[in-house]
């Protein structure tokens, strides 16, 4: 399986496919500034001392909630201020998610990364609007996707002259609240761009707790390390400093308190799979 010599510029100096592992961490979504300077300068400066390339992560609006009852947003224009306070403050860059592409545009002025959430990945005018502003596109793999058909969807964004792009394995779904990550896909689609390990999402149980999604917390260190090992190009983690209280996905968070420990195995199960590479059979 021949894998791809892709790599994805996010900023000068960071670039997901080289010989650093980026992670993007952070936040599910913008619930203050306080809350994010607090993850970001954590997250920074431990990635910083481990060896990490670090883009600092949150949502800007959560437009896919189970329920139309839960925390959705503090509204465009607050939350976009504060990833611009985050970034400019930590001289960090960023990543968020776009779920409309009217979006695009006003985001791309604030990020340097725009997501595609998992269930819109074949969305077309998404995509195109993503890649027409010039930033880095980071596409999740759909629960209901194969792996080689992301091919598409970077073909998409390559289409319009857009070489920046990732994708994002975040697992399928398989039965009702239940999602399984098959390590497969991941080499599988690093034929066709970079390949991201969404760590937070592997775990999740959508719609699995009654009007909002439930997870797994506790298998998420076994899925990334498997996933290190496989030679992902990064790694994508929400953390929070108390999971309980987040106002979006806190059973899948990691606890801020517990990433020094997370990052270090990531980090020694990543160098297993560089250290092997792609093996031939």
């Amino acid at each position: 399986m021949n894998k791809s010599g892709a790599t994805m510029k996010i900023r000068e100096g960071i670039v997901l496919g080289g010989d650093k592992p980026v992670l993007f961490a952070g936040p599910c979504a913008i619930e203050s500034l306080e809350i994010c300077m607090e993850i970001g300068h954590t997250v920074k400066e431990l990635a910083d001392r481990l060896g990490f390339l670090y883009v600092f992560k949150a949502s800007f609006d959560k437009a896919n909630r189970t329920s139309a009852d839960s925390f959705r947003s503090v509204g465009m224009e607050k939350a976009l201020g504060v990833l611009s306070e985050v970034g400019s403050r930590l001289a960090i860059p960023l990543v968020t998610d776009i779920h409309e592409s009217y979006q695009a545009a006003p985001v791309a002025e604030v990020v340097d990364v725009l997501q595609i959430p998992a269930y819109l990945c074949r969305q077309t005018d998404l995509l195109v609007a993503a890649a027409n502003t010039g930033k880095a596109v980071k596409i999740k793999r759909g629960q209901f996707m194969a792996p080689e058909d992301m091919q598409y969807a970077v073909k998409k964004v390559r289409g319009v002259g857009n070489e920046n792009v990732c994708l994002t394995e975040r697992g399928f779904s398989l039965g009702y609240h239940n999602l399984v990550v098959d390590m497969r896909a991941l080499p599988i689609m690093r034929q066709f761009a970079p390949v991201v390990f969404d760590v937070t999402h592997s775990v999740q149980q959508p719609g699995g707790q009654g009007g909002s999604s439930g997870g797994q917390r506790q298998f998420a260190p076994y899925l990334a390390r498997a996933a290190a090992a496989a030679g992902v190009d990064g790694f994508f983690i929400e953390t929070h400093p108390n999971p309980e209280k987040a106002l979006s996905d806190g059973p899948n968070l990691i606890p801020l308190h517990h990433m020094e420990s997370f990052l270090r195995m990531l980090l020694d199960a990543w160098e297993i799979g560089k250290k092997y590479g792609d093996d031939q059979l």
